[in-house]
Order: C-alpha cells, then sequence, then structure tokens
C-alpha cells in the first residue's frame, strides 16, 4: 500500500508543468491522471511514475486495467 504523504504530493509527470496533474488511487493499484487520463501502474507499493509507462496505458478504459499491473 501506498502511503497517503506520499500520495499527496505526487502528480502527473506530463501534466504537473501546466495544469494541477492531480491522480486518483485506483484499486490501490493504479494512479490515474485527472488531467490527461495517463494511468501509471503501482508495481510492488511502488508508483511507476514514467511519462512512457503512463502513455501505454492511456487508452485502456478504467475498468479494464489489469489488478494487480503486470511486472514488466
Amino acid at each position: 500500500m501506498v502511503s497517503q504523504d506520499l500520495l499527496d504530493i505526487l502528480r502527473c509527470p506530463a501534466c504537473v508543468r501546466e495544469s494541477d496533474g492531480l491522480l486518483e488511487y485506483y484499486k490501490e493499484s493504479w494512479l490515474i491522471c485527472q488531467d490527461c487520463g495517463r494511468k501509471y501502474p503501482i508495481v510492488q507499493d511502488i508508483p511507476v511514475m514514467l511519462i512512457d509507462e503512463g502513455d501505454k496505458w492511456q487508452a485502456t478504459e478504467t475498468d479494464r486495467l489489469p489488478v494487480p499491473p503486470p511486472e514488466k
């Protein structure tokens, strides 16, 4: 589980310069940007906040995201 302190400070790296880049914590497995829709997996309790990783899942419907996310 990701600590609430970390969740409070994390922002979407693709959006944070131009907007808030706020993230929704989804099923303790994903962080979803409220601005662009990129989806960042949480693997072994570590958010993978790479833009390329968020891009891979951007078109995937939220209810179709694998829980837990694939490790690679």
